[in-house]
């Protein structure tokens, strides 16, 4: 039992002569890992950028199909009688607004509300956060030609006022 640990005593001493200042990294090793670090991490930014894109993208789909469902819904509804018309209107709504705060019901003899949405979602690409969610939309009335969409007594479509391109090539607005 001696003997072991007269040997262990050895070891540990001979370790001691080679790295008297004990076991570390020096300068340069940490300079070489941070600098390694640093090149995975601007490898990474590109990364995350895309995915943020991309999820704003789908938001963006989501979004267009909901708020056009509601549309063809509203104009169902009208060509059904449920909403009441007059005879030069196109039966789509006069707003965004009124596919989240109802309209009458025509053929209910209480007229209670229907509703088309819950809420009118944001654009997600509309710069201003406090601008309210039916305004981050452009909006083609049915008058308006599809090339060239404008405001007008109704909204037919909606479109991102966002000047920016999407991943597939496209420009938001041609969504």
């Amino acid at each position: 039992m001696i003997a072991r640990t007269r040997v262990a005593c050895r070891r540990l001493s001979a370790a001691a002569q080679r790295n008297p200042a004990g076991a570390g990294f020096t300068l340069i090793e940490l300079v070489v890992v941070i600098a390694i670090v640093a090149i995975l991490a601007t490898g990474l930014i590109p990364l995350a950028e895309l995915a943020s894109q991309r999820s704003k993208e789908q938001e963006l789909r989501a979004a267009l199909r909901d708020i056009r469902t509601a549309i063809d819904a509203y104009k169902q509804a009208t060509d059904e009688g449920r909403i009441e018309r007059n005879a030069d209107e196109s039966g789509y709504p006069k707003t965004l607004e009124v596919l989240a705060t109802g309209v009458p019901n025509a053929k209910d003899p209480d007229k209670r509300k229907i509703y088309f949405m819950r809420r009118i979602p944001r654009d997600p690409f509309f710069p201003d956060s406090e601008v309210p969610a039916h305004k981050t939309w452009g909006l083609r009335s049915y008058e308006s030609p599809p090339d060239e969409p404008k405001d007008g007594k109704d909204v037919f479509d909606v479109y991102s006022l966002s000047e920016k391109k999407g991943l597939n090539g496209v420009a938001y607005k041609k969504w």
